[in-house]
């Protein structure tokens, strides 16, 4: 089973997190990985493309989505959770509730991938400094606001959670930022992100970038969610030259080759 001291920031190289979703009702993929036979088999698939974290969620948090009880998302997660950290690749779970972050860290967890960033559920702060593990904290909103000037919108957000992380003792080099593509936020103001992406690094921490075949995508090349990997494709490489660390992908065999053409060109600017 895998252990919280398995799972480091990205150094060298930014890492691709594969989505792998045990849902009925996913936005882009639900339905397809809710057995577990069928879920463990996807992980391998994502692992052999190069996965260096697999992103488990029973919960669909796409705009529209009926939310789920913790007893429903516990019943989806617990035949996959422990199976999956087996296979050795560290394990995210994407939940906002604390007590499904301390479930799912006991069966091998050692991301908490929190979509509310630490400001859904009051015990989440402090489930994922007792179990000791990474985080990501995503800006979200409820509804979106055109009228927003959105980079500060996220910047007070990402104060709050810092705080809400630190008060808790969640150390520093375990913390990662999220923007939230596509979470409460008008078309306009997701490209105003992706245009200024370098400027939420000014916090310190890692950033991670996840617009995969998402709404953004489709606006402008007006193509169906399981057309969108070409656009995906040019949204996240876009965010890892401007700095991103982590990018959140369904189709991760693709992300790998472009992370490592990234790494091969930062080489060549950089040679030894």
């Amino acid at each position: 089973m895998a252990t919280v001291a398995e799972y480091h920031l990205p150094a060298g190289r930014p890492h691709v997190m594969g989505i792998l979703n045990v849902t009925p009702d996913s936005f882009s993929d639900g339905g397809r990985h809710n057995v577990a036979e069928a879920a463990l088999a996807h992980a391998r698939v994502m692992i052999n493309e190069g996965a260096d974290i697999l992103d488990v969620g029973a919960e669909s948090t796409r705009p529209g989505s009926s939310p789920v009880s913790q007893d429903d998302e516990w019943k989806r997660l617990a035949p996959v959770l422990e199976p999956v950290a087996e296979l050795g690749v560290p394990v995210s779970i994407d939940t906002y509730k604390a007590e499904i972050a301390k479930r799912a860290c006991q069966a091998g967890a050692v991301i908490v991938n929190d979509v509310w960033g630490l400001q859904k559920d009051p015990g989440m702060a402090d489930a994922v400094a007792e179990a000791g593990v990474h985080v990501v904290m995503m800006h979200n909103r409820h509804e979106a606001d055109g009228s927003l000037d959105i980079l500060s919108d996220i910047d007070r957000f990402f104060e709050t959670s810092l705080t809400l992380a630190d008060k808790a003792g969640i150390a520093r080099e375990k913390q990662i930022l999220d923007p939230g593509f596509g979470f409460g936020k008008t078309i306009d103001q997701n490209f105003v992100i992706l245009n200024r992406f370098e400027t939420l690094k000014k916090h310190g921490l890692p950033v991670l970038a996840g617009a995969s075949r998402k709404r953004m995508i489709g606006a402008v090349l007006n193509v169906e969610t399981d057309e969108r990997l070409y656009g995906s494709l040019a949204v996240h490489m876009t965010a890892l030259l401007k700095g991103a660390a982590i990018v959140r992908a369904h189709d991760v065999g693709p992300h790998v080759d472009c992370v490592r053409m990234l790494e091969a060109t930062h080489l060549e600017r950089n040679p030894a």
